[in-house]
């Protein structure tokens, strides 16, 4: 029960701080900017279930005769898209500094002084950096999903899966940053493994393209192996696409694969940082 509590108080206090650096409202404020945008700006008028008028930036499309359910469907595909790739670049960019804030001079000695383990000093920190990006992940989903509810009437609720895909992945990632922080105590490199890891994932994901290009087994194996030890943003968000557009998703390789990622490196975390002195 005492791990808990200490564990609970852990977690507030991420929110404590994400609250006074003014990161969780930059995130809440840039996301109600996106759901306004699509509040005032998106006009979609329907008829007996087609798509009559489009209109956006006060430019209308005129009339269509496609079915709005298709279309809907097409367009929270597209939306979701960019909200994997909008949530995940800002919330890396706001976890980053509440990471390696742990570490600080004074800070970490008084966290070390309570009766508290160094792994839930970590966990902690963790799973308070997840809920205030999922907080805002999904206010910022569900504000748009409601809004096309709304004006179209079609309720696609495949939609909504953008809320774990993002929240996942960023989990991946935030992984992989605790561990250069505990090593390094340096925010900004752990922001820069993060979106090298992003990038890294959009290169080996070619792995069609890459066997054709390499001239050696040996090669094409590295490239293979590379591939299984990152963890698998490009490939995730596609498979977010390819659900929302109620297309066949495949297997999910590359959800287990990101998540031993995941666990290594959070493990890694904890043995570094317990053989740590400060």
């Amino acid at each position: 029960m005492n791990t808990l509590i200490a564990s609970a108080a852990l977690v507030r206090d991420t929110f404590r701080e994400a609250f006074a650096r003014k990161l969780f409202w930059g995130l809440f404020g840039l996301s109600t900017a996106m759901i306004l945008f699509f509040l005032f700006i998106m006009r979609i008028d329907v008829v007996e279930g087609a798509l009559a008028t489009v209109s956006l930036f006060g430019q209308s499309m005129g009339k269509r005769t496609v079915d709005v359910t298709h279309l809907v469907r097409q367009v929270h595909a597209s939306i979701s898209t960019f909200l994997f790739s909008w949530s995940m670049f800002l919330a890396l960019f706001a976890s980053a500094g509440l990471i390696a804030a742990v570490f600080e001079p004074g800070r970490i000695e008084l966290l070390l002084s309570k009766p508290v383990s160094r792994h839930h000093i970590l966990l902690g920190r963790y799973v308070g950096n997840l809920l205030v990006v999922g907080i805002n992940v999904s206010y910022l989903v569900l504000g748009i999903w409601l809004i096309f509810g709304w004006k179209t009437g079609v309720w696609n609720s495949s939609f909504l899966a953008v809320i774990g895909t993002t929240a996942f992945m960023f989990g991946v990632l935030l992984s992989a940053m605790v561990l250069v922080a505990v090593l390094s105590e340096s925010g900004a490199l752990a922001l820069m493994v993060a979106f090298g890891l992003m990038v890294m994932s959009v290169i080996l994901a070619q792995r069609t393209w890459a066997e054709r290009l390499l001239s050696s087994e040996w090669s094409r194996n590295v490239w293979r192996g590379l591939y299984w030890v990152f963890p698998k943003v490009f490939d995730i968000g596609r498979m977010n696409l390819d659900f929302v557009q109620g297309r066949a998703v495949g297997a999910l390789d590359p959800i287990w694969s990101s998540a031993a990622f995941a666990a290594v490196m959070f493990a890694a975390s904890i043995y570094c940082f317990s053989k740590r002195n400060f």
